[in-house]
């Protein structure tokens, strides 16, 4: 698990990483929210969809660099597909309204490292 940070502070505290083929495919299927400051970061991963999602999703798309490409927010469930644009390497995943993206702005970049507990 890890934290993510921006230049204005801590974003999300609890970071999941979906890294392996299955948890990539998987991601929040099933799950019934994921609450504040939590979030899932899907690696490899240009575009999303939330078929089968029971909550709507905030969404931020990163580059290479963890520089933020693309923030969608409030996607319904039931879209067949979002598309974070041809930079984009992967995607923070949080339930919609759950962290407060207000600060982050395209160009940005996101520092995630291990997370250090309470």
């Amino acid at each position: 698990m890890v934290t993510c940070t921006c230049d204005t502070g801590v974003l999300i505290r609890h970071v999941e990483e979906a890294t392996t083929l299955f948890q990539r495919m998987r991601g929040l299927l099933g799950c019934r929210g994921l609450g504040p400051e939590r979030a899932l970061l899907i690696a490899s991963c240009r575009a999303v969809h939330t078929v089968g999602m029971r909550f709507a999703l905030d969404l931020v798309f990163l580059d290479r660099a963890n520089a933020v490409v693309r923030i969608v927010r409030n996607v319904p469930p039931g879209r067949w597909c979002v598309w974070g644009g041809w930079r984009a390497q992967c995607v923070l995943e949080c339930e919609a309204g759950c962290v407060d993206l207000t600060a982050l702005r395209p160009g940005m970049t996101l520092h995630c490292a291990p997370w250090a507990g309470e």
